[in-house]
């Protein structure tokens, strides 16, 4: 039986950790837990509200703004809170906040089965909601982060899969349910696999590859390192004062215009395909399509950003989303919207990547999860102001023209200050 020993250094103290050899490097252990926690997390609550829009709708005859005002409230909810998870995560780490709150999407999911009155139906998703995805950007980002250097871009990507293969599946089948039982069996059936799974996969979520190995509570298939984990390397030093800092405004451009897109297009999209005269079914498969092409754009594009950096792979993906509304501006056949739905879903998903390996890119480790706090608090205002604008400008003209033609310019200025991001020097 072959054993490792390693002297360790932590807090003006040796430790000398004698363990069995593993097979398998740990931190895949974190990406898998991180790809499990995207699944459900994003891949359901997120991507398949516009799914049981229209028929929550039908049933109490809500406006689309008092009804998308639950899900940009979420978002509201969630960046406020996201700034203090951000501190959390530097601090207690990513195991201890997903098992405390990440259980929020599930009950909120449970909540949402039985709501009767609007009030009832926008707390249940702004505040149980945006309380539970908290957790899911920042936790995970700065986790997998720790443990990667080398191909960080690329373990991110399968990390972020997990919402596009969730997002291909939970709004087809939540579609199926809705069409079968009801909207509320729809929500409580995923309320008890979020449950089930967020726990589960909360357990792996070790963001400290340092004290995973003082602890020595690995799990038993946790393998010995073939690389060094990213905390363990020299870095650049913390960035003081990062608001003073063009390459700060920058991102948070684009950041927004990423909120803005994202949220905008996954709220109504199902809705706006209802309205052209096609299915619940055919909404649904649309949005399933938009995730499920996320996938390519988020493990394709973050090994391409390995090679070749994220500026030039950021401002494309902006510039293919610009097309993208483009042509759903002008859809009036379902192909039309087919093509939308893949062009618009890879772009996603690559700045679903690239946006936060710009950041450690620029501002280094140290601080990550305070700055991505940051930043994912003005992503989530840009994702409050397009989802709700969208459902208050069809109550306001009938149709959603005005709001895709201010998504054109704001993918615009995406790609543009994408093109413009400069990478800070890195030290030895």
């Amino acid at each position: 039986m072959d054993y490792i020993v390693r002297f360790i250094f932590v807090r003006r103290k040796i430790f000398m950790v004698v363990r069995e050899k593993p097979s398998l490097f740990r931190g895949y252990y974190v990406v898998a837990a991180g790809f499990g926690i995207w699944f459900i997390g994003w891949g359901s609550y997120s991507i398949s509200f516009g799914v049981f829009l229209k028929p929550i709708i039908a049933e109490f005859g809500w406006s689309r703004a008092d009804a998308t005002l639950a899900y940009s409230s979420m978002f509201m909810v969630q960046a406020t809170i996201g700034i203090l998870m951000g501190w959390l995560t530097d601090r207690i780490g990513s195991r201890s906040l997903m098992l405390w709150f990440g259980s929020f999407i599930g009950i909120s999911y449970l909540l949402l089965s039985q709501v009767n009155d609007l009030w009832q139906f926008q707390l249940s998703y702004a505040l149980a909601g945006g309380i539970g995805t908290s957790v899911l950007n920042i936790p995970v980002i700065v986790a997998v982060s720790r443990w990667f250097r080398k191909g960080q871009g690329t373990m991110l990507g399968i990390v972020q899969a997990g919402a596009g293969i969730g997002g291909f599946i939970f709004p087809p089948l939540s579609g199926w349910i809705i069409l079968s039982y009801g909207w509320r069996e729809a929500y409580f059936s995923l309320g008890i696999c979020t449950l089930v799974i967020m726990f589960i996969c909360g357990l792996y979520l070790r963001s400290d590859p340092v004290k995973a190995e003082v602890s020595g509570k690995e799990d038993a298939g946790a393998g010995a390192p073939t690389q060094k984990p990213a905390s363990q390397e020299r870095v650049q030093p913390p960035v003081r004062r990062p608001m003073f800092q063009g390459a700060f405004w920058m991102l948070m451009g684009i950041y927004g215009s990423f909120g803005f897109c994202r949220a905008t297009f996954l709220a109504h999209i199902a809705a706006h395909t209802q309205d052209l005269g096609f299915t619940l079914s055919d909404g649904a498969f649309i949005t399933a399509l938009i995730s499920g092409s996320s996938i390519a754009g988020r493990v394709g594009t973050g090994r391409l950003s390995d090679k070749l950096g994220n500026r030039a792979a950021l401002a494309v993906s902006f510039g293919i989303t610009t097309m993208a509304i483009l042509l759903a501006l002008e859809a009036d056949r379902l192909w039309m919207l087919y093509l939308f739905g893949l062009a618009f879903g890879f772009a996603w998903g690559a700045q679903a990547v690239l946006r936060f390996t710009a950041t450690s890119e620029v501002f280094g480790l140290s601080s990550l999860g305070f700055l991505l706090g940051l930043l994912s608090f003005i992503e989530a205002i840009a994702a409050m102001l397009g989802s709700y604008l969208g459902g208050y400008v069809f109550d306001l003209f009938g149709n959603y023209r005005p709001i895709f033609w201010a998504g054109v310019c704001i993918a615009a200025l995406g790609g543009a200050l994408s093109f413009f991001l400069k990478p800070r020097p890195r030290t030895s």
